[in-house]
């Protein structure tokens, strides 16, 4: 088999919403939000940057989020999904591997994120190494998601061969 100087990874990520007292902030798409109910999850359980980084891992082959920051690895526990995301695009540099481009569609009711969509993009293009698009919609109160129990996130990254 040929190897291409491009490959797509996709994949989709989901945390619940943590108990209303939890002391940890929201985070999503490398961004906090103050005044919501955070999600739950061995890191900073942020679903748009765990998306983005399985997508990633995917499609150069290291790997998948579980088995490169999985529970097993306590030295993860608490990470920040802008360390993850700084690590993998550290990992898949290191491979030969930079990001083309990258798209990120948050899927919830909570957060309200369309004033600050330009800044999830901003923060995850600079992270990531490479445009990153980040939208968000609803579920119309279908599923897991529409009955506010947690949040999605599915991404989709080309990543290139470097040189």
């Amino acid at each position: 088999m040929t190897d291409l100087p491009f490959r797509i990874g996709q994949a989709l990520d989901v945390h619940a919403f943590a108990a209303p007292d939890s002391p940890r902030p929201l985070m999503v798409a490398c961004l906090e939000w103050p005044g919501e109910r955070p999600l739950e999850g061995h890191s900073d359980a942020d679903v748009a940057a765990h998306a983005l980084c399985d997508a990633m891992l995917l499609a150069t082959g290291l790997g998948e989020l579980g088995s490169v920051f999985g529970v097993d690895r306590p030295e993860w526990a608490g990470a920040s999904g802008r360390a993850l995301l700084g690590e993998v695009r550290r990992m898949t540099a290191e491979a030969g591997w930079v990001l083309g481009n990258a798209t990120v569609q948050v899927v919830g009711n909570r957060p309200r994120m369309a004033a600050r969509l330009s800044e999830a993009c901003r923060v995850m293009s600079e992270t990531a190494g490479g445009t990153v698009t980040v939208s968000a919609t609803t579920s119309d109160r279908l599923g897991f998601t529409g009955r506010g129990e947690g949040v999605a996130a599915l991404a989709c990254a080309l990543m290139v061969r470097a040189g």
